[in-house]
């Protein structure tokens, strides 16, 4: 699935895939915060879109994802994000949005890979570090940026879009939208016990086939002669 976001409708046709950035540190707090274990991340990294069987339409994977990128169909009532086109890369081949983009603005493989390719003669520099405020989020998708930066401020870019510097984005909203956070016990939420890596796979527990236990043929017994 490619998702696609319009950067400016009002100004722009240009639009942006939203890719999933495949959190490794912290690793996929999407995976974290779903009560219902829904969201997978396989050995390979990849953060997998929400179970539907599982998914129980919480939202807590569309408030903890610092990139926005999971969505709620309200409709459908399923979660659905970029899982790499797993059903691609798994099998070796390149995911969709990689694969038809006419000017290969998307690259799909290692840094290596496109340090070989010459990407980099441009004076382009991949950075897969973001400051949101204090936290630190590394990804294993990279953004190519012109500039010689080590890592992304997003919060330093937003306040530069608040005070004008921006005025094609549009003021932050979080302080007149959120309200205080209330802890799980301070609002009476049930807890259960959870696996140690409830975003691993899982394995199912062995079952076993009852058998039914062997009763011996009694012997038949000798009929008794009439009189």
């Amino acid at each position: 699935m490619i998702y696609i976001d319009y950067l400016n409708r009002g100004a722009t046709v240009a639009s942006s895939p939203t890719l999933c950035m495949h959190c490794e540190d912290p690793l996929a707090p999407c995976a974290q915060v779903c009560p219902a274990q829904a969201i997978l991340v396989s050995p390979d990294g990849v953060v997998q879109q929400a179970d539907e069987t599982r998914c129980i339409h919480c939202q807590n994977c569309v408030y903890a994802c610092p990139f926005g990128v999971p969505k709620l169909d309200v409709a459908g009532e399923y979660m659905r994000k970029c899982n790499l086109c797993y059903d691609r890369t798994s099998l070796g081949k390149g995911p969709m949005c990689a694969t038809v983009c006419p000017t290969q603005a998307i690259f799909y493989g290692t840094y290596e890979e496109w340090m070989r390719a010459g990407r980099a003669e441009q004076g382009a520099r991949p950075v897969n570090t973001f400051w949101f405020g204090a936290q630190r989020v590394r990804t294993r998708n990279y953004v190519v940026m012109t500039d010689e930066r080590e890592t992304l401020d997003l919060l330093a870019m937003a306040q530069a879009a608040a005070q004008g510097r921006d005025n094609q984005t549009p003021a932050p909203t979080a302080g007149r939208n959120a309200t205080a956070w209330r802890s799980a016990d301070a609002a009476g939420v049930p807890q259960r016990d959870v696996p140690a890596r409830p975003w691993e796979p899982r394995t199912p527990p062995p079952t076993t086939t009852p058998t039914t236990p062997i009763i011996p043929a009694q012997p038949a017994q000798p009929a008794t002669p009439r009189r």
